[in-house]
């Protein structure tokens, strides 16, 4: 990431209040499921959640993404309206607690995602893109919030086996444009693109793909965002787990960034503001 040439500010509507990013973005991720792949279980009290939510904050996050169905590969969702109510109830605490935080609420279907807006959530984020709930387009225009468009295939339950590809890139370039065409028609305009790291694609698709985003981040103006956090990515190739992959991590996401990607998502804000700050300066 140059800082003279790469990066631009960027900006979204949380709650009709414009907010500008004039570094990368870092959004920090809380799960309040009880599966997910690394934290799975840590945060699915009101205090731990609340705790945790804290921490993020103070360490940096910008955007708090809030998930409670895991997507994690080989995973069951929970039911739209199972997932609903699980929002509506964390989202209450975390905006009576953190009032001028900025949440993402992590969901692939219509219903938890307007429930959750309407209990306080400021943007949607999307593993499904629009393919899991035909209703989801609609309802973000209709909610007029920020909406971040995934790439994946299948579901989590059957996406471990959705590799094949051409050419990743093309691919990938393809559903964004057929995707952000539909968005745009609707009247959807703030859109963020996440190209679906650890989601049907093989550990060396994953690694391809990462060594040409600038490719990708090149055919589109939208932010990229990098979700690479702790995932197989890093650990795989390393042997080792999960909690043992923040280094991985931090070396990932410098890629990512200096490849275009202006947004991080990750489970640990600290070191991702401080590589940010570093990169910044260089």
């Amino acid at each position: 990431m140059n800082k003279d040439t790469t990066f631009s500010e960027f900006s979204i509507k949380a709650r009709k209040k414009i907010v500008v990013f004039s570094r990368p973005a870092v959004m920090g991720i809380l799960n309040i499921t009880d599966d997910s792949f690394y934290d799975g279980g840590q945060y699915n009290t009101t205090q731990t959640m609340l705790d945790h939510a804290l921490s993020l904050i103070a360490d940096g996050a910008d955007i708090i993404d809030i998930g409670a169905s895991s997507s994690r590969p080989g995973a069951k969702l929970l039911s739209p309206e199972d997932e609903a109510k699980k929002l509506v109830a964390a989202i209450g605490e975390l905006r009576r607690e953190l009032p001028e935080a900025i949440i993402s609420v992590d969901t692939c279907y219509s219903v938890p995602a307007r429930a959750a807006i309407e209990a306080g959530a400021d943007m949607i984020n999307d593993i499904g893109g629009g393919r899991f709930d035909d209703r989801m387009f609609a309802t973000v225009a209709e909610l007029d919030v920020p909406y971040i468009l995934m790439h994946s295939r299948g579901t989590p339950e059957t996406m471990q086996s959705m590799t094949d590809y051409d050419d990743i890139i093309d691919d990938l370039a393809k559903f964004f444009s057929q995707k952000l065409d539909e968005l745009y028609r609707l009247g959807i305009s703030d859109v963020w693109l996440d190209p679906g790291f650890g989601f049907a694609k093989t550990v060396n698709q994953n690694h391809e793909l990462l060594h040409r985003l600038d490719e990708l981040c090149s055919l589109f103006r939208q932010p990229m965002v990098a979700a690479l956090s702790r995932k197989s990515m890093i650990y795989k190739p390393l042997d080792i787990t999960p909690d043992n992959a923040l280094n991985g991590t931090i070396a990932l996401d410098t890629v990512a960034l200096m490849k275009g990607a202006r947004v991080v998502r990750v489970h640990d804000p600290k070191p991702a503001l401080e590589t940010i700050k570093l990169l910044q300066i260089c």
